[in-house]
């Protein structure tokens, strides 16, 4: 497989994977971090990172609304619920 073909479909997943997030608001993020080790915040900040090593300037709030698709507040009224006590412990044992 050649270096393009290889990038257009590791784009595809990426696009895919996003897609697929955006469409499971049931999952929260901390749920997310705890069984994966990342969340979605981790690959809009990933994003941003691939595009500040290409000398493409991305805020913190520009890669979270192109990976969210609106801005992060508006996902987070609209899909984020309150970590309960049980999530906020599992996420402290793991990443404390």
């Amino acid at each position: 497989m050649d270096d393009q073909t290889r990038i257009e479909l590791e784009a595809a997943a990426f696009r895919r994977l996003r897609d697929h997030l955006a469409e499971r608001t049931d999952v929260q993020n901390i749920d997310m971090m705890n069984l994966a080790g990342f969340c979605r915040n981790c690959l809009s900040r990933w994003y941003q990172e691939a595009a500040n090593e290409r000398g493409i300037e991305m805020t913190k709030e520009e890669a979270r609304e192109a990976f969210y698709g609106m801005p992060y507040d508006e996902w987070r009224a609209k899909h984020q619920t309150e970590a309960s006590a049980q999530q906020q412990a599992a996420f402290s044992k793991t990443h404390g």
